[in-house]
């Protein structure tokens, strides 16, 4: 695996990271603030210091305020952007990381899960001056949240549904921008007065009660390990294909029945995303 393309480089220091990042706005953002929000409210004292003493100052100890900084440095950061998907071939509907984890070139390891397991292992060295450890943590906390996003591991021929062109109600989308934002846009309308903190209370409660009983399994790594994105993409792509492409072939449009029957699956992935970032963190910095 070459490290140039993952590497962490010095490029910014904090001052330059807060330069980037004025006060988050726009829905786009808020599916990775609602990941970062539930993963830093379940974060153990150990984790939480280290997180506050990674994050820049301009953050204000808010990792969800600086979750969408991955997004925002990829025309910088060119050899990152393969690092937030994984393209799996057409209507297998499976995910292998032999097969699936590599760009465009084929080069292996890069891809969301390939980066996942890499800023694991470098925050894991939080000893050692090697790394730069914020980019690292900002870095991972980004990425679990695209891997959780069903069309993040879609097919390669779509390009995860940013190729198939529908109506999203009345609006000209593609698919990808629906599970990116839409859904999560008109549900904060509808039912949380186009407040993010409602949708996040309403994901934090079912975290305590329909889903309790599911959430030490989604916390859990086979063999000890620290992350397991495997597990995390497999899910992925099996959503893709049992909600996302379901019913949204090329010029459909997507409405109510939808909307319904997929939100549901957008705050399950959403919760997903949020206590496998808590339980990584915790896992890393005890």
């Amino acid at each position: 695996m070459k490290m140039e393309g993952f590497r962490v480089f010095q490029i910014f220091g904090l001052l330059s990271l807060s330069a980037i990042f004025p006060a988050i706005h726009g829905w786009s953002t808020d599916g990775h603030l609602t990941v970062c929000r539930i993963a830093q409210s379940r974060l153990s004292e150990a984790a939480a210091e280290a997180v506050k003493n990674l994050l820049p100052e301009s953050a204000e100890n808010d990792l969800a305020s600086v979750c969408s900084w991955a997004d925002k440095v990829k025309f910088r950061y060119h050899w990152s952007s393969p690092l937030h998907y994984i393209d799996t071939p057409d209507d297998l509907c499976t995910y292998q990381y032999n097969r699936d984890c590599k760009d465009e070139n084929g080069e292996k390891g890069r891809c969301v899960a390939g980066a996942i397991n890499n800023y694991t292992t470098q925050l894991l060295t939080h000893n050692s001056a090697e790394y730069n450890l914020t980019e690292a943590l900002l870095f991972l906390s980004h990425y679990m949240g695209d891997i959780h996003q069903p069309l993040h591991v879609g097919f390669t021929s779509d390009r995860g549904g940013n190729t198939i062109n529908v109506h999203w109600y009345t609006r000209k989308q593609v698919l990808h921008h629906v599970w990116d934002a839409n859904i999560i846009e008109t549900a904060e309308e509808r039912l949380y007065d186009s407040n993010v903190d409602g949708l996040i209370d309403a994901i934090q409660q079912n975290i305590t009660t329909e889903w309790v009983d599911l959430v030490k399994r989604w916390e859990t790594c086979s063999a000890n390990k620290t992350t397991c994105p495997d597990i995390y993409a497999s899910e992925g792509i099996k959503a893709a294909c049992d909600w996302a492409y379901k019913g949204a072939s090329e010029g459909s449009t997507l409405e109510d029945d939808y909307f319904d029957s997929r939100l549901p699956t957008v705050n399950l992935r959403l919760a997903q995303g949020g206590v496998r970032l808590a339980a990584t963190l915790n896992r890393i910095f005890g």
